[in-house]
Order: structure tokens, then sequence, then C-alpha cells
């Protein structure tokens, strides 16, 4: 196996292992182990380093797959440039819209849930975690499609094999 094809299968089992764990195990016992308010500024804080994680993978696992040719490669970069671009517009636009309402909510327990800035956060929050479900089955999709096995030459028409 190519050095490249391994570094590629170990970015995209990062990424989709650490974006799995921290949103399904790590954030649900964030939230209830601690107040709202403090679980969300918790969750805030590592916000930043979670979508820089998934950028560095992504990227890496990019530039990988670039190096390698295999029968799924078109797909699989397909793939990977839409969770990259999903990624970095969670990582440099929802986010930071969502830490700047974050700032203006004097606390998410005492605010009414009506409140037109929680409103506004609870709509940038549901985007980001439909992004975020996303990116998590589209690397579903990426290891499950480098598990396919490879095409067998018996498998290839004629004209391919004789160019």
């Amino acid at each position: 196996m190519h050095i490249a094809t391994i570094i590629y299968h170990l970015a995209i089992a990062c990424w989709l292992g650490g974006a799995a764990l921290f949103t399904f195990i790590l954030t649900p016992i964030i939230f209830k182990s601690y107040s709202r308010d403090i679980a969300g500024g918790i969750v805030g804080v590592l916000f930043p380093g979670y979508f820089r994680w998934g950028l560095a993978c992504g990227a890496i696992a990019l530039i990988c797959l670039l190096l390698t040719k295999g029968r799924h490669t078109f797909v699989s970069i397909i793939i990977l440039v839409a969770m990259l671009t999903i990624t970095a517009t969670q990582a440099f636009i929802i986010e930071p819209k969502a830490a700047e309402l974050k700032k203006e909510i004097p606390s998410f327990t005492t605010t009414p849930p009506d409140h037109p800035l929680r409103a506004q956060f609870r709509k940038l929050h549901g985007i980001s975690a439909v992004a975020n479900l996303v990116v998590i089955g589209a690397g579903v999709g990426l290891v499950i499609i480098s598990s396919l096995p490879a095409r067998k030459k018996e498998d290839v028409p004629v004209e391919t094999v004789t160019k």
C-alpha cells in the first residue's frame, strides 16, 4: 500500500473519529455535567480547535488522495471538498457569528427562549448541527468507499485494457 493511501486513511479516521467523539460523547456529557451556560462556554472554547482539527485532517486527506489513483478517487475528492467547504463555513462564518451572539446573551437559563438573540442563536446552532452531521455522514461514506474492493482486470472493458 502506498504511504499516501495510509496517511489518507489515518486522516479520515482521525477526522471522523474526532467528530463522532466530540458530537456524540463529549458534548452530551458536558451538557449533562454542567449548567447550560457553563457547558455552552466550555463547548464554545473547544469549537475553534474542533474545526481546525477537521480542516487539518481534511487537507491532509485531500493532498494524499490527489497523490493516489484509485477506482473511487474522483467521488472521494468531491466528498472531501464538500466536507472541507462545510467545515470551513462552520469555522469561519457560523461559529464566529454564534460566539458573538452568545456574548450578547447574558444567560441561556434566564433569557427567555423567544428572545430575538436566542432565536438567532438557535438558527445558527441548528444550521451548524446539521452541517456537522452531514460532515460525519460524508466521512462514513468515505470510509465505506475506501473499503470497496478494487476493480478486477477481468471487469474492465477490453478497450480500456488495451489502451
